[in-house]
């Protein structure tokens, strides 16, 4: 009987490309499953290191004591990373109407954290002049004024569009990735250059390549955010490394 050297020659590089699809399917529904969850681990663990690195000398034990809304303020803004866990915990178990539930709580959240953290940077912009006699501190408020302005943009839109989850859940990263700054600026590099936005960007870039990666394509939310975010970001770092007169006006006027 002939070896049927035809067939066998079709068979092998066919069973190559499928091989490929095969891993490269379960590579996009690993990512599909557990991304969400992965970046809010993730994004807790950002917050632990930086944030261990100041807490003690900064909270804890400082010298002279913090205001005693910065303890409120810790408290808040980790109940998100917390909230945020425990929303994308429910979406991969599949406890939708759960996490539906729980998103209500989540508004209400947001609401009180925007006043908290113009109220704290206020405080603490204060509490740098005169306690700590530090010489920009008027000007850094750019940062937090810009944090907390985006921050309510972003979740609220992401509330708006609640009952649309490709939109929804992408929008709740962004703001949640907008939210690490702070943490990421405890690590002195980060700090020293300047590059806690730079951080912010790349952690949402990780949702690009999860797009690209699951669906072949990125998300319109990242195609409009990402490019805002770092105009928003860009203006915060001209107003306090440059501290124009207008801003110096308005800052005046703000810290009295």
């Amino acid at each position: 009987m002939p070896i049927p050297f035809v067939n066998a020659g079709h068979a092998g590089p066919a069973a190559v490309p499928e091989k490929g699809r095969s891993a490269t399917k379960q590579l996009s529904g690993f990512v599909n499953r557990y991304f969400y969850f992965s970046m809010s681990l993730l994004l807790a663990v950002i917050v632990v290191l930086g944030f261990s690195r100041t807490i003690n000398n900064s909270l804890f034990h400082a010298t002279p004591p913090r205001p005693f809304l910065l303890w409120i303020h810790g408290a808040v803004f980790a109940s998100w990373v917390v909230f945020f866990i425990a929303q994308s915990t429910l979406v991969r178990v599949h406890k939708v109407n759960w996490h539906r539930f729980m998103g209500w709580f989540g508004a209400g959240l947001a609401a009180v954290m925007v006043p908290l953290g113009i109220a704290i940077a206020l405080v603490m912009a204060r509490f740098d002049t005169v306690q700590l006699h530090m010489t920009d501190a008027d000007a850094f408020l750019a940062i937090p004024f810009y944090g907390m302005l985006a921050f309510a943009v972003i979740i609220g839109l992401a509330i708006y569009w609640r009952k649309r989850p490709e939109f929804h859940r992408r929008l709740v990263l962004v703001a949640t990735c907008g939210l690490m700054d702070a943490a990421l600026a405890r690590f002195d590099f980060v700090y020293d250059h300047h590059i806690f936005f730079l951080c912010v960007d790349l952690l949402i870039v990780v949702g690009v390549v999860r797009d690209l990666i699951v669906d072949r394509r990125v998300h319109k939310v990242y195609l409009y955010a990402l490019p805002a975010v770092i105009v928003g970001q860009n203006l915060a770092l001209y107003m306090w490394q440059s501290n124009p007169a207008w801003w110096r006006a308005i800052t005046h006027a703000i810290m009295g």
